[in-house]
């Protein structure tokens, strides 16, 4: 495995990112736990969460089975990078959300805190991510919560996820006024298929020394060899990669790109991969597994070098001021 610094900051962490949605919805917890072995074993230092993963199996499930697996020892705990968000509800009572138990009030972020290092059996966590803006919470609030955390040892640094660029511009200046360190990463949507990230987000993550994390790096399956699997064995059979197939347009992309792949024997989804750690800034992917191959298919890829060119779907699908960030390119 390949380490690299997280943005401006003396932590180091692996190329890959073990990312754990999967786990509890789709992936059970002994399963789970041997995928975070084989992700530990090769080297993979860096686990990402979210306290609302699960939701399948109920938000926080994917929380509790990492913490499970750090109740087997080993120095599990010591040996990873742990980061987890904060933003979501936990608790819908029919559809309705109880006041100050979302978003990033200081409030809430105390309140969730607390339920994540439960579930996480942990005492720390090194990465507390806000998962989405808060456009009803001031920075001033959110770096005094921040800021009480880090003093009682609970997290070590903020990150951010579906930011748009000016958002982490405004975060990090508010911050230095206050004499702290600010966002040390994003995570963000950004693969070979969809690289509106490029327009704004990645400028400023990179002007003030943020680490880009890009989530959903094969874009659903779509950049998996979603055109090489049998119908009924697609991940995408039901989610955002089968509608974007239905186009005529992009389903001819994604046979092109397929094709070259297989051209040169290699696998459609190793080459996605690569082709985000390549990219200026040092970012490192995001992978989901749900099963062992995945996460093989995921490791070769930070062996695999790629000629200047090659590779390369058509650029962003949407254009600045198409519709509001981080809306326009996040959930």
């Amino acid at each position: 495995m390949k380490y690299t610094q997280l943005g401006r900051t003396g932590l180091k962490v692996s190329r890959l990112t073990l990312g754990t949605m999967n786990f509890g919805p789709f992936t059970n917890e002994p399963d789970s736990h041997s995928l975070m072995d084989t992700a530990l074993d090769a080297g993979v230092n860096y686990f990402d969460t979210a306290n609302t993963y699960g939701q399948g199996a109920g938000r926080g499930r994917t929380e509790e089975i990492i913490g499970t697996w750090f109740t087997q020892g080993g120095e599990r705990r010591d040996k990873v990078v742990l980061a987890t968000k904060v933003y979501g509800p936990m608790d819908v009572d029919g559809g309705t959300v109880w006041p100050n138990h979302d978003r990033l009030s200081a409030l809430n972020i105390r309140r969730a805190v607390e339920g994540s290092l439960r579930r996480l059996q942990t005492d720390y966590i090194d990465i507390y991510q806000f998962h989405h803006i808060d456009r009803h919470t001031p920075f001033e609030e959110i770096w005094q919560a921040v800021d009480v955390l880090v003093q009682q040892g609970k997290i070590l640094y903020a990150g951010s996820s579906n930011f748009p660029g000016y958002k982490i511009a405004q975060a990090n200046e508010i911050a230095a006024r206050r004499g702290t360190l600010g966002l040390v990463s994003e995570q963000c949507l950004y693969n070979l298929a969809v690289r509106d990230a490029e327009m704004e987000v990645l400028p400023a993550a990179q002007e003030y020394g943020v680490g880009v994390i890009p989530w959903s790096p094969l874009q659903g399956g779509l950049l998996g060899g979603a055109l090489k699997k049998p119908e009924g064995a697609r991940r995408s059979g039901g989610g955002r990669a089968a509608a974007e197939l239905a186009k005529p347009e992009v389903r001819a992309r994604v046979q092109a790109y397929e094709d070259l792949v297989d051209k040169h024997g290699l696998e459609p989804g190793e080459v996605a991969l690569a082709w985000l750690l390549t990219r200026p800034g040092g970012h490192r992917a995001d992978r989901r597994p749900a099963h062992r191959r995945a996460a093989r298919l995921a490791l070769r890829a930070v062996e695999l070098e790629l000629l200047a060119g090659a590779a390369r779907l058509p650029g962003p699908k949407s254009s600045p001021g198409r519709a509001r960030p981080p809306e326009s390119f996040a959930w």
